[in-house]
């Protein structure tokens, strides 16, 4: 039997929520943990060394993308994905089952796996769960997820039920794809859409495989803030104490702490840099809209609580300068100032937890909700 390759140590509790240590080939992960997207190899405008310097551990990765417009041999005669994109630290990629849901029109599932006409060509791909796992082995990635069907909301109990089961055989069929278990630790998903008994149910059966780490799917589809915590509140518990747990495509500041309260320890989200791009910064006094014109005349920093290069050196005035006339550099300054807020705030979150302070957890809460909304000055 191989050796695993992968760990993890619960560090701390307070209340329902956890800090420990992932310990995986290509370094470690401090938890509660946010990984960058960086969706075909490159998380859109910065260098890896400015996501090491904004405090990431972790980046995550598309493996249809990669597939789609690399291939993942090629990417292996480069050394790996990690040479490839020239970022030493974990890289996570996603198996493809969030291309199912967010490609529909274009993608026809059954039970041997996923028929797709690519959008960018229009040509013939097929996934498998057993291709799945090639293609991430190859990549030589830290964490592959295995392959499942995520599906949409709303969506009857029928169909719900039939999916999570078809997400069930598919993960068999991904542990026994296997070849690479030494290097690439393998993360199941639980899935069971908005309905409770079947979210329990579905983690409970993944528990008793004893995976290397344990994802919630499924959520962050349109079911709303709050469904989407009654389903983290539910799966949660259902996990081992003893494995990551992480939740997918999540999300606001405010989702995040709040699902670190209800026992999560990884997230992912484009948000933070698909907002980046659009003028929406994330601050600790709320969020702010750059292209309007109150800021115009600003020249006070974008948070005066943050130190990241575009807040050490630039004022409001001078970034919605930018972001109005297109310039690239304050495309590259605003998602930096976002990737740098998040990493700060899952790093006082660590710190309130191995400190066992409720009070400063529940501080972090109510300032993640005001940075979710838009600022009031």
């Amino acid at each position: 039997m191989a050796t695993p390759c992968s760990s993890f140590e619960l560090l701390a509790t307070c209340g329902g929520a956890r800090s420990g240590v992932l310990t995986l080939p290509h370094g470690q992960v401090q938890t509660p943990a946010f990984m960058p997207v960086g969706t075909r190899g490159t998380v859109r405008g910065l260098m890896p060394g400015e996501l090491g310097d904004a405090g990431a551990d972790i980046v995550l990765a598309n493996t249809y993308h990669l597939w789609d417009l690399v291939g993942h041999e090629r990417i292996e005669s480069f050394g790996g994905l990690h040479q490839f994109m020239g970022w030493d630290g974990p890289i996570l990629t996603d198996s493809g089952g969030y291309q199912v849901f967010s490609f529909k029109g274009y993608v026809k599932v059954s039970e041997e796996g996923v028929r797709f006409a690519s959008p960018r060509t229009g040509d013939r791909q097929f996934l498998s769960p057993e291709l799945a796992v090639e293609i991430q082995e190859t990549l030589g990635v830290d964490i592959a997820m295995a392959f499942d069907e995520c599906i949409e909301w709303p969506a009857d109990r029928d169909r719900v039920a039939r999916s999570t089961e078809r997400t069930t055989r598919w993960l068999h069929r991904c542990l026994a794809a296997r070849r690479r278990p030494e290097s690439t630790a393998l993360f199941g998903i639980v899935q069971g859409g908005m309905e409770a008994d079947l979210r329990v149910a579905h983690a409970q059966e993944l528990r008793e495989l004893d995976l290397d780490g344990y994802a919630i799917g499924g959520l962050s589809v349109g079911e709303g803030h709050d469904a989407m915590l009654e389903m983290v509140e539910v799966a949660a518990p259902e996990l081992p104490a003893n494995k990551a747990r992480y939740l997918m495509g999540v999300g606001h500041p405010r989702d995040i702490v709040e699902n670190v309260l209800r026992g999560v320890d990884m997230f992912d989200c484009v948000i933070p840099t698909r907002s980046g791009r659009h003028a929406w910064a994330f601050t600790s006094e709320g969020r702010r809209n750059l292209r309007n014109a109150r800021y115009r005349d600003d020249r006070l920093p974008l948070d005066p609580a943050c130190d990241c290069a575009g807040c050490r050196q630039f004022t409001r005035g001078y970034l919605r300068h930018l972001l109005k006339n297109d310039e690239p550099l304050g495309k590259r300054l605003v998602t930096l100032h976002n990737l740098t807020y998040y990493l700060n705030l899952m790093r006082r979150l660590r710190e309130a937890i191995r400190a066992e302070d409720p009070v400063a957890l529940e501080a972090l809460r109510v300032e993640a909700h005001v940075a979710s909304d838009p600022a009031k000055d």
